[in-house]
């Protein structure tokens, strides 16, 4: 099994979360990041059904792939 961290840092002259390298929106406030990374975190560990993703890795680059629905992370919140 996988995990993700989600780190609450300062971005963009307010705050935002990242992810490998990945920026999440800016907020205004550490405490509106922070709620936006745990909200996400949650949100990944859930399970669901089979679903064609798509990404943006750290270079740029898009994928595609299928994501089983029943293989989920463990995430984390720092920050």
């Amino acid at each position: 099994m996988s995990k993700i961290t989600y780190e609450v840092v300062q971005h963009d002259g307010g705050w935002a979360y990242r992810v490998d390298g990945t920026y999440s929106e800016r907020f205004h406030t550490h405490d509106e990041a922070r709620h936006a990374a745990l909200r996400a975190a949650r949100e990944q560990r859930e399970p669901g059904v089979a679903t064609l993703i798509t990404w943006e890795d750290s270079a740029g680059n898009w994928h595609k792939e299928l994501a089983a629905g029943d293989d989920r992370p463990v995430t984390d919140v720092e920050g």
